[in-house]
């Protein structure tokens, strides 16, 4: 669309590698990023993950098993992948993917001090 700003990255493949867990995603600006299954579930976009406002996140525990049952896109813009504990409702557009990509470590630590600081596991009880 003209007059839209600039373009964001575009995906160019996408993979899902079931027996390491990991959606491996490549953009048309030559990054590629390769999220693990529990990472995206964690900080699934849902409004059920994020809560309607700062401070409302619920904090998603003992996902560390969880998988990738099915994905489904979402126009020209998105994912929604339904995960093996049943949760479908995150989509997940192609900048958040890229946002999530750019910044795996930075987020990763920041869940797991979350969990240390509640006395949570990522392992299912």
């Amino acid at each position: 669309m003209a007059g839209s700003g600039p373009q964001f990255p575009q995906p160019t493949d996408i993979k899902l590698h079931q027996a390491s867990c990991v959606l491996e995603i490549a953009f048309d600006d030559g990054r590629t990023f390769k999220l693990p299954y529990e990472f995206l579930r964690v900080h699934s976009p849902s409004a059920e993950v994020r809560g309607h406002g700062p401070g409302q996140e619920t904090l998603q525990v003992g996902k560390r098993d969880v998988t990738i049952v099915n994905v489904e896109p979402v126009g020209h813009y998105a994912l929604r992948p339904t995960f093996s504990d049943g949760h479908d409702t995150g989509i997940y557009s192609w900048e958040y993917l890229y946002d999530l990509g750019s910044r795996t470590d930075e987020l990763w630590q920041r869940y797991l001090a979350r969990l240390s600081a509640s006395g949570a596991s990522r392992d299912p009880s």
